[in-house]
């Protein structure tokens, strides 16, 4: 996946801006930010679901939307959207007959783990029922690439847990490009190997996971010196009473008496996340090829599938 100055705007503003990112193929590419940052968006637009504003988005070494990539790609959005009146048996044979290679066995197997009711009616399950029946649709179809939006929010841990395996297993298997968003840190935890983290529609962070982190370091020193730590290295800064935490990018020295270690994933998006966006990164600027069509939706939830 590779985008060029990616936006896509609704009627309400941009959701996504100035956008350039790249995600190697065979990776696990977590897609972190707050509530509205764009992620489900960027989500939407790699899927083909929705087409970009400005700038271009390649996907697979086609452009996004391309009809080739359709038996390629498999999408879950938030709403996990599914046939309430089908079953979960006939669900799953939808999936066998709409796509032209599919794993059945595989397919069975996720939806077995969860003990469904092959004789269930989708709309009866709960929550984290259709997330099964969603999930063994998205892996059943052998895609090249998984594009996970939310996917686990509504399971309980030891389900988050067995699904996640059985998740990471497919991929390694079959070498496939895995995106996943998600507001549940630890989740992503010894699972990412690329990070993407979105915030205020724009890109702040994006590259392999262990060079960023290697990027990094959390410091724990006296509250008095932590106004000597030089700005432009400085990402976040916390002083509780006599002491001062920072996370720091490494590019510029740092003097005194810190205790220096590098950061966990978590210290690492929480320290972003808490602290303003670079004001260079959240300018707005005049769009690169926008027509304006008075059919856009003003949000991602007023898009058909």
């Amino acid at each position: 996946m590779e985008a060029t100055g990616l936006g896509r705007k609704y009627r309400t503003g941009w959701a996504l801006r100035d956008c350039d990112v790249t995600v190697p193929a065979g990776r696990i590419c977590g897609v972190v930010g707050p509530n509205g940052a764009g992620k489900s968006t960027l989500l939407a637009l790699t899927a083909g679901q929705l087409a970009p504003t400005e700038g271009r988005l390649q996907v697979l070494g086609a452009e996004a939307g391309a009809p080739g990539l359709r038996a390629r790609i498999a999408y879950v959005p938030q709403d996990k959207p599914l046939y309430p009146g089908l079953t979960v048996a006939e669900t799953l044979r939808m999936g066998r007959e709409l796509n032209p290679v599919w794993d059945e066995s595989l397919a069975q197997q996720i939806v077995d783990q969860g003990e469904l009711n092959p004789k269930a009616r989708i709309g009866a399950l709960s929550g984290g029922q259709r997330t099964r029946v969603c999930l063994a649709l998205a892996l059943g179809k052998h895609p090249d690439l998984l594009l996970l939006d939310e996917p686990m929010a509504d399971l309980d841990p030891l389900a988050r847990h067995q699904l996640m395996g059985t998740l990471m297993s497919a991929a390694a298997e079959r070498g496939a490009t895995i995106v996943l968003s998600s507001h549940i840190l630890p989740e992503l935890d010894g699972v990412i190997d690329h990070l993407l983290l979105v915030q205020g529609g724009r890109i702040r962070l994006t590259g392999d996971l262990e060079e960023i982190l290697d990027g990094h370091r959390l410091l724990t020193g006296p509250a008095a010196q932590e106004s000597a730590l030089p700005a432009e290295s400085v990402v976040e800064r916390r002083v509780s009473g006599r002491r001062a935490i920072a996370l720091v990018r490494t590019d510029q020295p740092v003097d005194g008496d810190w205790e220096s270690e590098r950061p966990s994933l978590e210290d690492l998006l929480l320290g972003y996340l808490r602290a303003p966006a670079d004001p260079h990164h959240t300018a707005d600027t005049a769009p690169r090829h926008h027509t304006a069509d008075p059919r856009d939706p003003k949000d991602p939830n007023e898009v058909a599938a």
